[in-house]
């Protein structure tokens, strides 16, 4: 089959899969099936705002019509206000299969004051271990936020209201195995994790306080590659100036460092007794 078409860069031969372009803005009931939850997940106003609960019985969750190889991925989210100690609320893309990848944005309830902690990470061919953690420069229970993952045969970039906190480069070079070639879908769920969640498990969910309730507004996809049906690819109208060759700018690299400097709270690149025999090979690559 034929890779990404576009200008000769060898970077395109990346992925051996033709690629159908996406273009979605809006509607939840265009882009996403209700997965589970038995009604604990609805969407209202036309189409524009779908929310997931929990109880004590049970979450509820969604995923994407489409599958994506690469793009811009945009969801505003406001989370669980209160005590939402215990509560998980997970928006990630994922492949299938034993050895598949995946880019996390998992938000971990507190207890009411506290603030939510932001974890990170990257799997791929079933391996992740790669975990940044973050608390977030504002109230993400106020209101909406946006929440992105950029996603090109260069890096992954992790932005927050168009800030990034963090980037996944690709490193193949250098050993590093890096998401290229599985399709992944969009997945989010409201669910109950109250043996680690929250302060390593030592506060519980508060059930008095259920129904929890997360909520999802303006989704875009028009920067992405995407599938509808396993016969339907085709390729990527891409170009050099595009989102799928976007890495951090100057201006950007200082926010990032802002960042990381005033809100990261778990880094595995610098966890040595997490690795005895050494830190992650990227971890050392700058």
């Amino acid at each position: 089959m034929a890779a990404l078409a576009t200008k000769q860069s060898p970077l395109l031969m990346l992925s051996s899969l033709l690629l159908l372009i996406g273009v979605s803005t809006g509607s939840f009931y265009d882009n996403f099936d209700i997965t589970w939850g038995n009604g604990r997940a609805n969407i209202f106003e036309s189409g524009q705002l779908l929310t997931c609960t929990l109880d004590k019985i049970s979450g509820s969750g969604f995923q994407s019509k489409k599958e994506y190889l690469f793009g811009k991925i945009d969801m505003k989210m406001k989370l669980v206000t209160g005590n939402s100690a215990g509560t998980v609320t997970a928006y990630y893309l994922s492949s299938k299969g034993e050895t598949w990848d995946e880019i996390d944005f998992e938000f971990l309830g507190n207890v009411t004051g506290q603030p939510y902690v932001l974890h990170t990470n990257v799997f791929t061919g079933g391996k992740g271990n790669r975990e940044m953690q973050f608390y977030l420069w504002f109230d993400p229970t106020a209101d909406f936020h946006t929440y992105t993952v950029l996603w090109n045969p260069l890096n992954i970039i992790f932005l927050v209201d168009g800030i990034p906190i963090r980037v996944f480069k690709n490193n193949e070079a250098h050993g590093v195995a890096y998401p290229k070639s599985q399709p992944m879908k969009i997945y989010s769920s409201l669910w109950e994790a109250d043996d680690w969640a929250t302060q390593g498990g030592r506060v519980k969910t508060d059930w008095n306080n259920a129904p929890f309730s997360a909520f999802y507004r303006s989704f875009s996809d028009v920067d992405c590659c995407s599938r509808t049906s396993v016969w339907n690819w085709v390729t990527c109208n891409a170009n050099s100036n595009s989102w799928m060759w976007t890495t951090l700018n100057p201006n950007q690299v200082g926010q990032m460092k802002w960042v990381q400097d005033e809100y990261m709270i778990y880094n595995y690149c610098t966890d040595y007794k997490r690795f005895p025999q050494g830190l992650p090979t990227e971890c050392n690559l700058g």
